[in-house]
């Protein structure tokens, strides 16, 4: 049996399709940039691999033995240029059975985000690919959101009453692995994936109130100010506010209000609602 490499298995997405391709029985190499919290993360279970998509001398020692492989695009590679490498190196190397690249939902109409480029380098490499095309993480809320309401009890994104259909990155994670662990069913497909409701913000701040027992507003700010908050109140990088502050326009223009049936579909269950996520993960806007 061939080995699934999962690039960005350190992170949220990577970290759960490894384990859940673990789960499944599959030889996995974990590939990331720091072996030591690799090796401690995973032991035995896996085999680490130091990888860098700007290093093409990482990529051999990674890929012996694979035929499947995840690619999630580092944060801070903004250039989809970036990974054409190691798609070039997928397509020398042969015997490729499936790519699976974590994409964004819709962004098969949208050229804008880097996404849409890095999709069509693997298609034009000829590699049978899966594009996972998730809804937004409702990891955002818990992870770089989770600072104001943890704080001051407001959500801070600029997308007014818009809907949107979150999804649980674990649920990603599981979906993903599914796929990967049988290639020839989901050979050059592209998959929307959602969470089963689409909830504005203001539910979501009602569903946050509910559960924790305190009230909590959406605070519904404009673009600009959201921007200009996120980089001169909160310091977060430039370049990831400008990429964020463009992904809520396009939720803000109805993008991210599909609901699809792709995760049942496949998993036979139901995906994740957004009650259930927040009840597990309250410490995420509880203390100090």
């Amino acid at each position: 049996m061939g080995k699934v490499m999962v690039t960005g298995a350190l992170g949220n997405v990577g970290g759960y399709i490894a384990k859940y391709l673990i789960q499944n029985g599959q030889n996995v190499v974990v590939a990331d940039i720091n072996m030591e919290a690799m090796q401690q993360r995973y032991g035995d279970e896996a085999t680490c691999a130091r990888f860098d998509f700007t290093d093409p001398s990482t990529f051999a020692k990674a890929l012996a033995g694979v035929d499947r492989v995840f690619i999630m695009r580092p944060p801070h590679l903004g250039k989809p240029e970036d990974l054409k490498p190691f798609v070039e190196a997928l397509r020398d190397k042969g015997g490729i059975r499936l790519v699976c690249f974590l994409s964004l939902i819709g962004v098969e109409n949208n050229p804008v985000p880097p996404h849409h480029k890095i999709e069509k380098y693997i298609e034009q490499a000829g590699l049978p690919y899966c594009h996972i095309r998730p809804s937004f993480f409702m990891q955002n809320i818990s992870g770089v959101h989770a600072f104001e309401i943890k704080h001051f009890d407001r959500i801070v994104v600029p997308v007014k009453n818009a809907l949107t259909s979150f999804i649980d990155a674990e649920d990603i994670g599981e979906i993903t692995a599914k796929v990967l662990s049988e290639p020839e069913k989901h050979q050059n497909r592209g998959y929307s994936i959602t969470g089963p409701e689409a909830i504005d913000y203001f539910e979501a701040a009602k569903i946050l109130s509910d559960e924790l027992g305190r009230t909590i507003t959406y605070a519904n700010p404009s673009p600009r100010l959201a921007k200009k908050y996120w980089i001169e109140v909160r310091g977060l990088d430039k370049e990831y506010s400008t990429v964020m502050g463009m992904l809520y326009m396009m939720t803000r223009m109805g993008t991210a209000k599909k609901v699809t049936p792709v995760f049942e579909e496949v998993m036979g269950k139901q995906a994740q609602t957004f009650r259930a996520f927040v009840r597990k993960n309250l410490a995420a806007w509880q203390g100090e």
